[in-house]
């Protein structure tokens, strides 16, 4: 029986805050438990928010933060966003991500959205792999930065 069987992908609810941070720290290092204490809060006033956490056994082992908006960067149509994926460690590299993006895409495709946006660094391999053998592709607007 593989882990993936195990697995229950639900809605992401404001409780999972505790899980979402200790993942975060995990991943990063680096504890930030009021960078997701804004955000999640944030995110639970959109009616747009369509964010997923994974669990096994009643346990969050990853997350993903997705968004549907429109008209933003002139883009004239309904648009969705996966902005952020977190997976536990010990539960790396075993198709959670890639499970939880299929079903972010499937809700936002349930909800009249026909082009999917991220935001990867140009250096981060491994993300810009995961992304390219999702289905995505480099877009028609790139990003722009000053420094200051």
């Amino acid at each position: 029986m593989g882990l993936l069987e195990n697995v229950k992908i639900r809605a992401l609810r404001s409780e999972d805050l505790d899980a979402i941070v200790q993942i975060d720290e995990r991943v990063l290092g680096e504890y930030r438990r009021n960078y997701w204490e804004r955000k999640l809060e944030l995110m639970n006033k959109k009616f747009s928010q369509v964010s997923l956490v994974a669990e096994i056994e009643g346990k969050v082992v990853g997350f993903i933060l997705g968004d549907v908006s429109g008209w933003e960067f002139g883009v004239p149509e309904t648009i969705g966003w996966i902005e952020t994926i977190g997976v536990d460690p010990d539960y790396q590299k075993k198709g959670l991500a890639t499970a939880m993006a299929h079903e972010l895409i499937n809700n936002l495709k349930t909800a009249g959205v026909k082009t999917i946006y991220t935001l990867v660094s140009w250096n981060d391999w491994d993300l810009l792999q995961f992304f390219h053998t999702m289905g995505f592709t480099r877009g028609d607007m790139i990003n722009l930065e000053l420094k200051i």
